[in-house]
């Protein structure tokens, strides 16, 4: 098709007139919003073979299983494939050589009575991209933004629709397709922070650069993916557990990044006693950091993506460029502690007034907002390449009017300095590595972990010759 409908009541009637399209519609909470769409446009017999609403939660356990949380990544995919292989099931035989069938569903938390819930949901699709195709699957969390629980059915139905459309008439267009998943919206409506593509027709999509395009599209301030590719959703890869964060460009990930970040672990487990591995550690990566000449290089992306795969680390992509703002996106997504690895330049510049210009309170305001919940920077020190001088959070020199702010947070325990750290790594700098990489030199290999050098050589990777 080369024309796209952008009203859902159009979209939902292109399906419904489609002879090869039939499926089913499972919802649970927020009403039957996205299959009322189809119903109301007309022609629905041709597209909906059931449509259902296990709504209590007994009712929705004896279906589907029982769910430690009902508005949950796995309920959703228990869901699709309950649906799916009963369709398959019950029509493959009658009509299967002429229809491409499907299953949407989708699990939602509205506004309540109170206004006291947390107001998402996780929406899916699994379908055969033609007759008799293997299933593919598209999953997409949202977060409903509306004050009132009318608007956010609404909004739901609109997202719902858009996703079905999608999955029926884009599917060999994966960027065109998250494009269109907000039509008829705007992000203050409704954000989409995680998108899954997996199946026979997604064999070739990168689901991190999908992730990225999220957050290029504005449709999420921010997406993640897990050490090995996979995205993941923030709320509930983060719910209660305490982070870290490390900011940086990657290019590429070296022994001074791995080393800022371990140390700062460690020093944030001891802090809070806990046992390695329940703090969540992040590599974050800002568009900011990512543009080049106003555009993301979709290459050099991917080379940042892979190198911190091999180093084992979840990335984080934002549209955050300012820490108090990441810190609030955070606080947003977790009721845990809040750490920041950075190096003692990068908090040399976070009191360059300058930095804060767009807030009205300027430097206190950010800094209330950044300190606001449980945050805490670790500092690791910085060797001064023309004095020799080892830079750390007790021998920074601001401006002297911010002397008192400053030591007020060092001496309050915002501002945590590193003491365990390889002070061989100091003279490690990623610009001069990615210029040895560029170039053919040697030495570079030496400046980075031994399985990032491996990923870079063997997947050329940076511009390795």
């Amino acid at each position: 098709m080369s024309q796209h409908p952008q009203h859902p009541r159009e979209k939902a009637l292109t399906v419904n007139l489609d002879n090869s399209r039939y499926g089913s519609f499972a919802e649970i909470g927020a009403g039957q919003e996205v299959v009322r769409w189809f119903f109301q446009a007309g022609g629905a017999a041709g597209t909906i073979a059931k449509s259902i609403s296990a709504y209590d939660m007994a009712v929705s356990d004896a279906i589907y299983g029982k769910c430690a949380r009902y508005v949950c990544r796995e309920r959703l995919e228990s869901m699709l494939g309950y649906e799916y292989d009963l369709t398959l099931e019950r029509l493959a035989v009658s009509r299967g050589e002429s229809t491409a069938f499907f299953s949407f569903a989708n699990t939602v938390s509205a506004r309540n009575y109170q206004g006291t819930n947390e107001c998402h949901g996780w929406l899916g699709v699994r379908f055969q991209a033609e007759p008799g195709a293997e299933a593919s699957e598209i999953i997409i969390h949202v977060r409903m933004l509306d004050n009132e629980n009318a608007m956010q059915q609404d909004a739901l139905g609109l997202v719902g629709v858009n996703l079905v459309y999608g999955a029926c008439y884009l599917s060999d267009d994966p960027d065109r397709l998250v494009q269109s998943l907000l039509d008829g919206l705007s992000v203050d409506r409704l954000e989409v922070d995680m998108v899954d593509f997996s199946g026979a027709a997604f064999e070739q999509v990168d689901n991190r650069i999908m992730s990225l395009r999220l957050v290029q599209l504005g449709l999420s301030g921010a997406a993640m993916f897990s050490a090995g590719g996979q995205v993941l959703q923030p709320s509930e890869h983060l719910r209660k557990k305490s982070v870290l964060v490390e900011r940086g460009r990657f290019r590429p990930v070296t022994h001074v990044n791995i080393d800022m970040l371990e140390s700062a672990l460690k020093n944030m487990e001891t802090e809070l006693g806990t046992e390695p591995g329940e703090i969540v550690a992040i590599m974050e990566m800002t568009l900011h950091n990512l543009n080049a000449g106003g555009e993301v290089d979709l290459d050099d992306f991917v080379s940042r993506a892979e190198v911190l795969e091999a180093a084992g680390h979840t990335v984080l992509i934002t549209d955050y460029p300012e820490y108090h703002r990441l810190a609030s996106y955070l606080n947003r997504n977790t009721q845990g502690h809040i750490g920041f690895a950075m190096g003692a330049q990068s908090l040399l510049d976070l009191f360059d007034e300058s930095y804060y210009q767009k807030l009205p309170g300027g430097l206190l305001e950010g800094f209330g907002r950044l300190f606001k919940n449980k945050v805490k920077l670790h500092i690791y020190p910085f060797r001064d390449t023309a004095t020799g001088k080892l830079l750390k959070a007790d021998n920074l020199e601001v401006a002297e009017r911010l002397h008192h702010l400053y030591h007020y947070l060092l001496d309050n325990g915002y501002l945590a300095q590193l003491d365990q750290f390889n002070e061989d790594y100091l003279d490690i700098f990623s610009p001069e590595v990615l210029k040895q990489i560029g170039s053919g030199q040697s030495g570079w290999e030496h400046k980075v972990p031994a399985v990032v050098a491996d990923r870079i050589r063997r997947k050329k990777l940076f511009g390795h010759p």
